[in-house]
């Protein structure tokens, strides 16, 4: 993306992988899900099977998980892009092969781009808006022209496209192919099924792209299985009786408490909390601010007053985490203390759209640390309530003018979350406001929130080293309406626009940087959730058979490929 690539022309493989593992073997990994009802993952419809989209499916290029943002040539054997990367032109390589033995053209190229960016999931018309014109030049050379010339970013994150075979979707409709296994270009094949219950991926021994550097000690397993869990616990349980191989555990209280017992003693069942060095991005209470309840920020700045999470850090989570004050958290990325250098200098062009306190006054999320701890946070939080036209009337906070009391709902799929939610909701009554708690499964979750249909939910939003277009899927106006979209808060400020599009377009990484922090900035001062917590560790554990990695990549990578031995 900025500077040159870490690997050069003629690498043999990526540094954090092990090009000589041995092959072989089954991987089994769990899903905590009610089950899945599609082999299409490029769809609003449907929940698609896990793993589908990485195992079956190939792309132009292939990220290295050890730089900020480099690719490096997969299908394409090589691209051709000019300083201005006004356009970029793909050369594919002739023994590019679909699991069919069907070649991989241009065609093919082109029919996923028209494919997913008319009938796929609107994310990617919005991750590819600023493509202009496709031209099909020869069966292996395509060319896309871009009608964003500063937005540096195109030819690599059209690199990332999945391309799927024209040819067998020519007699079939894209969003109804369900659980009919499909044609794709990738290392594995779907193998044997039970609807909603269990998947496994097999691998092929005559993978087109196996002796290629970017894929040399990768997929080494022969087989790899997801079985579904409609309940944490009970896969919790399931692992330790050895289910399933590997588990990345994201209860502090699990951490704390359930990984004992004479296999973990022993070494047969390894736990590991490996510290890395990527953005953990925002997880938080996330307002819909699409319902008129959270339209005013100062209604959702003083329900931020109410989440105590010194105490929830302590009481629930053993004081394993950190407070999280930014969207790009644990990353240069992260705007801390007063604006200053280059970043100031481009809030100053929106000054006046701009609240005074993002010029004098350093975010930090509210703290019961001190004497007066959640007593004095709900004091502020009611004069901020007053502020917006509120006041309590026999115990209850209503609107001034309408008489409306102040109510919302959260909605939960998780059960364990619930000991969080509970202590917020008291916090909250304390103050007269209604907070009421929803628990549905998984699926009619992954539907309501795809539509908006929800006050509150708890989301996280994961960011990388090298934010670009995707920002507009969380952030831009053009988005708040798209159903499906990433843009779960409702952010529709022109300020925010203008940001994205400023970050999208950063000529070098110093730019991208400054740029990335102001808009960290505003988008906190807009108040769109109330900040979780972080770890900036993968907290893993897995059965001995299992070998751990020489090198964990500094950027990460996709965990179900790191290990060096089936």
């Amino acid at each position: 993306m900025h500077g040159e690539p870490r690997y050069p022309e003629g690498f043999t493989h990526f540094d954090y992988l092990n090009p000589d593992a041995p092959k072989g073997g089954t991987l089994k990994m769990a899903v905590v899900a009610n089950g899945f009802d599609s082999f299409n993952p490029f769809v609003i419809r449907g929940v698609a099977a896990a793993g589908i989209s990485g195992y079956i499916y190939d792309t132009l290029l292939e990220y290295s998980a050890d730089e900020a943002f480099s690719m490096y040539g997969l299908i394409a054997e090589s691209l051709e892009t000019p300083e201005d990367r006004s356009y970029v032109v793909y050369n594919l390589r002739p023994e590019a092969r679909f699991q069919d033995g069907e070649p991989i053209t241009a065609e093919d190229v082109k029919f996923s781009f028209e494919t997913l960016t008319t009938e796929g999931h609107p994310f990617y018309r919005n991750y590819y808006a600023d493509v202009s014109k496709v031209t099909v030049e020869t069966p292996h050379r395509i060319r896309f022209d871009f009608q964003e010339t500063s937005n540096r970013e195109l030819p690599l994150i059209l690199g990332q496209m999945p391309i799927m075979p024209a040819h067998y979707w020519e007699d079939r409709e894209f969003g109804k192919n369900g659980l009919t296994p499909p044609v794709g270009s990738g290392p594995y094949k779907i193998g044997a099924f039970e609807a909603g219950r269990s998947i496994i991926y097999e691998r092929l021994d005559d993978y087109w792209a196996k002796d290629l550097a970017v894929r040399k000690g990768r997929f080494n397993f022969d087989r790899i299985r997801y079985d579904y869990y409609t309940d944490d616990t009970v896969a919790l349980e399931a692992f330790k009786a050895g289910s399933f191989d590997f588990r990345v555990e994201t209860s502090a209280k699990n951490w704390a408490t359930a990984y004992t017992g004479e296999r973990f003693d022993n070494g047969t069942i390894k736990k590991e909390a490996i510290e890395h060095h990527r953005p953990t991005g925002m997880q938080g209470f996330v307002f819909n601010t699409r319902k008129d309840v959270f339209s005013d920020p100062r209604v959702r700045e003083a329900l931020t007053y109410g989440f105590d999470f010194e105490w929830t850090n302590k009481n629930l989570f053993y004081g394993q985490y950190a407070r999280t004050n930014s969207y790009f958290e644990n990353s240069e990325l992260a705007a801390t203390g007063l604006p200053s250098g280059r970043e100031l200098e481009i809030l100053e062009q929106y000054r006046s759209q701009l609240g005074e306190d993002i010029f004098t006054k350093p975010f930090a999320a509210p703290s019961t640390d001190g004497k007066q701890g959640l007593r004095q946070n709900l004091r502020v939080a009611l004069e901020l309530l007053r502020s917006a036209g509120y006041e309590v009337r026999e115990g209850k906070m209503v609107n001034t003018e309408t008489g409306e009391p102040l109510a919302f709902e959260i909605l939960l799929f998780q059960k364990t979350f619930e000991r969080v939610v509970l202590p917020f909701k008291n916090n909250l009554a304390k103050l007269g406001i209604e907070m009421s708690v929803r628990l549905v499964d998984s699926n009619q979750y992954v539907q309501r929130v795809r539509e908006f249909d929800y006050d509150m939910i708890t989301q996280a939003i994961g960011q990388s080293d090298s934010p670009g277009n995707e920002q507009r899927e969380y952030w831009h106006s053009s988005t708040v309406d798209a159903n499906g979209s990433r843009n779960y808060a409702g952010v529709s400020d022109p300020v925010v626009d203008e940001l994205v599009s400023l970050v999208i377009q950063a000529p070098d990484r110093e730019e991208l940087i400054q740029r990335t922090r102001a808009l960290d900035r505003v988008l906190l001062s807009g108040h769109y959730v109330v900040p979780h917590w972080h770890l900036a560790k993968d907290r893993v554990a897995y059965w001995s058979h299992l070998k751990h990695p020489e090198q964990t990549p500094k950027n990460g990578t996709d965990l179900d490929n790191w290990w060096a031995e089936p």
